[in-house]
């Protein structure tokens, strides 16, 4: 005769079994998503920055501040040939970050950075005093009489990239009372009343905000300038460096980039 509750209770054993087993896949699972959302990475770092990625970088550290309180964030922004000049000398770096490729590409090929990755482009604009009173339209008015102009020196991204938009637009070489090494003490030649006009970055202008009022420079004369950043081979704290390029490249770096007036790496 079969015997129903036996085969009953048999079946019922088995579903707590398998049960069980369920939960402790899923708890299993659950705890490894934890783990690794929780694991924070932590360091000191000391990160050589473009002068122009200022703002951003700077709202991005307190972003990070909050995501990952174990890492501690130090800048050194400067224009990015001084601050090559600074790691091939033996500056403690563990990040490098350039406005443009060829001053990457000369620590690249010392053998001082690992891969650089590309985060960012920007492009240039002529900035002049709120209410444009030397009426400047475009890159041509840089080279009337009476206007005092100021760029970047040619050893700076920015100030090479500024003679390229002047070949570009078929005009000389233009005549400035100084040259700056970075965009920001160009910027401030203008803040200060010393130049009626100065050429820098877009972001620069926007970062500004009501100091200066830009004035675009067309398409056919401008230029993109690439953003590429890279560890930095003797940092002694590579998973740090490592993270935060990561961020920079495709985290939350990149609403910062964005909303300070950079466009994407494309």
């Amino acid at each position: 005769m079969f015997d129903w509750r036996g085969r009953a209770a048999v079946v019922a054993v088995g579903l707590v079994l398998v049960m069980a087993a369920g939960c402790g896949s899923s708890s299993s699972k659950s705890t490894a998503t934890t783990t690794k959302t929780t694991s924070n990475v932590n360091g000191a770092l000391n990160v050589f920055a473009a002068a122009s990625l200022t703002e951003a970088f700077t709202d991005e550290k307190a972003t990070l501040a909050r995501e990952k309180p174990d890492l501690h964030i130090t800048y050194n922004f400067a224009g990015s040939q001084a601050l090559v000049q600074s790691i091939q000398q033996g500056a403690p770096a563990d990040v490098f970050a350039s406005a443009g490729q060829s001053n990457m590409q000369t620590l690249v090929d010392a053998g001082l950075v690992e891969k650089p990755v590309t985060f960012a482009r920007n492009t240039l604009e002529i900035a002049v005093a709120p209410g444009n009173p030397k009426h400047i339209t475009g890159l041509a008015d840089l080279e009337r009489a009476g206007v005092i102009l100021v760029l970047e020196d040619p050893s700076v991204p920015a100030g090479k990239y500024a003679l390229q938009a002047f070949a570009s637009a078929k005009l000389p070489a233009p005549h400035a009372k100084s040259l700056e090494l970075d965009v920001k003490s160009t910027l401030a030649k203008l803040t200060l009343g010393e130049a009626d006009a100065v050429v820098v970055y877009v972001s620069d202008v926007k970062a500004a905000g009501t100091k200066v009022q830009g004035v675009p420079i067309p398409a056919a004369q401008n230029l993109f300038a690439s953003y590429p950043i890279a560890v930095v081979k003797a940092s002694t704290h590579k998973a740090a460096a490592q993270a935060f390029v990561d961020e920079i490249a495709t985290g939350t770096g990149q609403e910062a980039l964005r909303a300070r007036g950079f466009l994407p790496a494309g």
